[in-house]
């Protein structure tokens, strides 16, 4: 008979899995205002949200040493520890690139993100926030799952982790829209590698959440 894993603990670890995408959840709001304001050449607005940006990092922090702190040593499944961890680690690293993006555009706050990427910019900051929304939804499941591990529930998980690879795929796409636009652009170099680097940054808030939802996939395999 299999054991389920979450037994071997006093409190489930996906309880702080789920305590953490809510802080990175949080963050997506604050990251596209702070995109926004910044379009809107509300400079001050925008500090005002990085700000919300870093502390809430700060916080998701806290939650993830707690996390890696609790797990007991010697579990009989100690592979599921391993990707425990790497999940948690690309959640985390949501966080970090919205908080890297931020500050990546603080830097050279002066002249900003030009007119004629303003809409391209828009579209690519848009593409990644369902991503960092859809990992609380799908942490929020696997907690259902592994009470149970309910073949229903499996196929729930799976079709999260599906949207997330179409999402990523999305954001691919508007990330190579802006930098096509950019580099066609009569621009100074300084602007171009700015704007280049921003959407690398951007996009790869994508990337570590349908990173997230491989490790996720591999946890549920069968």
């Amino acid at each position: 008979m299999r054991i389920p894993f979450f037994s071997m603990f006093m409190t489930s670890p996906f309880e702080g899995l789920q305590e953490h995408a809510e802080k990175v959840k949080e963050c997506a709001w604050a990251f596209q205002q702070a995109i926004e304001c910044h379009l809107a050449d509300k400079c001050r607005t925008f500090e005002e949200f990085r700000q919300e940006v870093i502390q809430l990092e700060r916080e998701a922090d806290t939650i993830k040493r707690r996390i890696r702190g609790h797990l007991p040593k010697g579990t009989l499944m100690p592979v599921y520890n391993f990707l425990l961890f790497r999940y948690l680690r690309e959640q985390d690293q949501v966080i970090d690139s919205v908080e890297d993006a931020l500050d990546w555009i603080s830097f050279r706050s002066e002249p900003g993100i030009p007119a004629e990427l303003e809409k391209e910019f828009v579209i690519l900051t848009d593409a990644v926030i369902d991503p960092i929304e859809e990992l609380s939804k799908m942490v929020v499941e696997a907690r259902k799952y592994f009470k149970n591990y309910s073949e229903e529930q499996r196929v729930v998980i799976k079709n999260i982790i599906r949207n997330l690879r179409q999402q990523e795929h999305e954001a691919d796409k508007a990330e190579d829209m802006v930098k096509q636009k950019v580099l066609n652009m009569n621009i100074d170099p300084v602007t171009v590698f700015h704007m280049v680097r921003l959407a690398e940054i951007i996009g790869s808030i994508a990337d570590h959440a349908e990173n997230a939802g491989d490790m996720m996939r591999a946890m549920v395999a069968r």
